[in-house]
């Protein structure tokens, strides 16, 4: 497990370079950037994963705008139109799955306001916003799953699910940055299998926390949460 000053100080040593140093501290966050950015798009971490059902349709009105009170959605698995209308707690009612679909098919299938329902289909269209149909005959509140970005590792948000759960992939990824920031990547460096060295050893860790991830959500090997056997005949089912 690291946090901010345990992750800085393990980097520093690495490099090696002194904390303090100018140019460390001002290629520090880009790093960081760099590091969890690439680690979240890689893998699909279930921590990542959030339910936001703090927005409502709007009645006679499709485009609907994801809530964003925990996070901003990256990805969107699911949305859910929660009867009856006034029912501000999912729990308290039920969920109505909207079914994705392309945005040509809701502007030939639902062209207006006619047939208002309770919402059955949705479709992307930006990054924060998305198209709806049935139109939404009244207010129903909204519940919106997905994949966020958490906020980044820093001196005032000491840890993060990374830095807690996956140390070795934050430190790895972050030194494929550094070994680029110190110029060890050709012939000419000093060490120049250092970006290569680093590189290699983050896909060795992106493979096996790829399927740890997976066996969370039982995704693994058979749809289980079982280690994916190499011996096993046939598969797990």
């Amino acid at each position: 497990m690291l946090n901010y000053s345990t992750y800085v100080s393990s980097i520093a040593n690495l490099m090696p370079v002194s904390t303090t140093d100018v140019g460390f501290q001002t290629m520090l966050p880009n790093m960081i950037d760099d590091a969890e950015q690439r680690l979240y798009r890689e893998i699909d971490f279930l921590d990542t994963v959030v339910r936001d059902y703090s927005s409502t349709f709007t009645t006679g009105t499709r485009t609907f705008g994801l809530p964003s009170s925990i996070g901003t959605f990256f990805v969107v698995n699911s949305i859910y139109a929660i009867t009856p209308a006034g029912t501000s707690i999912p729990d308290n009612g039920t969920r109505n799955a909207l079914t994705p679909v392309s945005r040509d098919f809701l502007d030939f299938t639902f062209p207006s306001s006619a047939a208002s329902s309770v919402p059955a289909y949705f479709a992307m269209t930006t990054q924060t916003t998305c198209i709806v149909a049935p139109w939404p005959d009244q207010a129903y509140q909204a519940e919106v799953v997905g994949t966020i970005r958490p906020q980044p590792i820093s001196s005032t948000n000491s840890t993060t699910i990374l830095s807690v759960y996956f140390p070795d992939l934050l430190i790895a990824a972050s030194m494929v940055f550094a070994a680029g920031y110190m110029q060890n990547f050709g012939q000419q460096a000093d060490n120049p299998q250092m970006a290569q060295s680093w590189e290699n050893h983050l896909q060795l860790l992106l493979k096996s926390a790829a399927v740890e991830e997976a066996r969370k959500k039982f995704t693994s090997q058979g749809w289980s949460s079982k280690q994916p056997a190499d011996l096993a005949t046939p598969p797990r089912t």
